[in-house]
């Protein structure tokens, strides 16, 4: 394969609204500022990807303004430093940096330059081995039960293989036993965002077995695997780790604690599809079930999500949902479409397989940079 001539790395934030409001035990969404990135080689070939990190420092210690400047002050400079030439690459060449996974995602899109210039789809060049992925979706906390009820009917009509329930304390367990009455033979989990304590709420968090849940999302604090291993313990619904997990010693130290039963991989948590495939060798190998995050993507994301969703071992369907789910016009080309069975065919065009909307993209754009990457 033809070595890559990295030429320069053009960041953009765009505003994006949602069609409707994502809270979380964190906060509330409504509207997203969202870090694009697109790299070019010197043949004048160009590759997208995103940075996920969200306005502010809840769902981790990164945001949209700690990301930027990461990547424009210090991650460029590393990339002409280690003069890459391969995707494969980017990982070592970005290691000096500490922590800033997300800051780190958002230049995967070298691995969708690389891809294009090779002339393939993204999943193919990353070792995919499915051409249709299934789908499941994340339903935000309602205002009313009723809300909630009629949101879970409109995506399972929508064809969604999966339910997922964001609940803190106090929207927990209730919730959860009014969706299982209402449907009682759907697949169901929840997902907490660490907003749980081991000692605090252990007696709630027990009240989960009873429903048959596929899994419980991250109950307790991201960095706490030894509780989380104690917890796992106490309940017989499987743990899955989201926020704890963000490189491969993460999943091995979960995995030999006993912390979790199932992980959940997003690209730009661990930082990149190099750590999404040492992780998800690392599941296949140990036997464990992983599946792939979402965070709000735009169609760029999603569509690196799809990529990666592909990859064995994702066996569990991921919150990889349709563009309209979030967004009233997408950025890409044709937005992500899911069919009544709850699946999305993967591209066969090169790269991520979507024309991005250039257009859009700058009529939405509040800041750029260029950074130059050329030695």
């Amino acid at each position: 394969m033809t070595n890559l001539h990295l030429e320069r790395m053009e960041l953009r934030e765009i505003e994006l609204p949602l069609k409707s409001p994502f809270e979380t035990s964190f906060g509330c969404t409504t509207r997203r500022r969202i870090l694009i990135v697109r790299v070019f080689d010197k043949t004048g070939a160009s590759g997208y990807g995103e940075c996920v990190a969200s306005e502010g420092p809840f769902y981790n210690h990164e945001t949209v303004d700690t990301a930027w400047l990461i990547t424009a002050k210090y991650v460029g400079p590393l990339l002409t430093k280690a003069q890459v030439e391969t995707a494969g690459e980017v990982n070592a060449a970005l290691a000096p940096i500490r922590g800033n996974q997300m800051a780190k995602g958002g230049v995967e899109a070298i691995w969708d330059l690389e891809a294009k210039i090779a002339a393939r789809p993204l999943w193919q060049h990353l070792g995919g081995v499915r051409d249709e992925i299934n789908c499941g979706v994340s339903i935000g906390l309602q205002e009313t039960v009723e809300t909630l009820i009629d949101k879970v009917a409109h995506e399972l009509d929508s064809g969604y293989q999966r339910i997922k329930l964001k609940i803190k304390p106090g929207k927990d367990v209730q919730l959860v036993e009014v969706v299982r009455a209402r449907f009682p033979d759907i697949t169901l989990s929840v997902d907490a965002n660490s907003a749980y304590s081991l000692n605090g709420d252990l007696s709630v968090v027990k009240q989960f077995d009873q429903y048959n849940l596929l899994m419980i999302e991250q109950p307790l604090a991201p960095g706490d695997l030894v509780d989380h291993a104690k917890l796992q313990r106490e309940i017989k619904t499987p743990i899955c780790l989201d926020e704890s997990i963000v490189s491969l010693a993460d999943a091995r130290h979960a995995n030999e604690l006993g912390s979790c039963r199932i992980i959940n991989i997003k690209l730009g948590r661990v930082g990149g599809h190099t750590e999404v495939r040492l992780i998800q060798a690392y599941a296949v190998k140990h036997g464990i079930p992983v599946w792939c995050g979402g965070m709000l993507e735009t169609g760029i994301g999603r569509a690196h999500n799809i990529a990666l969703s592909t990859l064995p071992g994702f066996t569990l369907p991921g919150d990889v949902s349709a563009s309209a789910r979030y967004w009233d016009e997408d950025i890409i080309e044709p937005p992500v479409t899911v069919s009544r069975q709850g699946t999305i065919k993967v591209p066969t065009t090169p790269g991520i397989g979507y024309e991005v909307n250039e257009a859009r993209i700058e009529a939405l754009t509040v800041r750029r940079e260029t950074v130059r990457l050329g030695a």
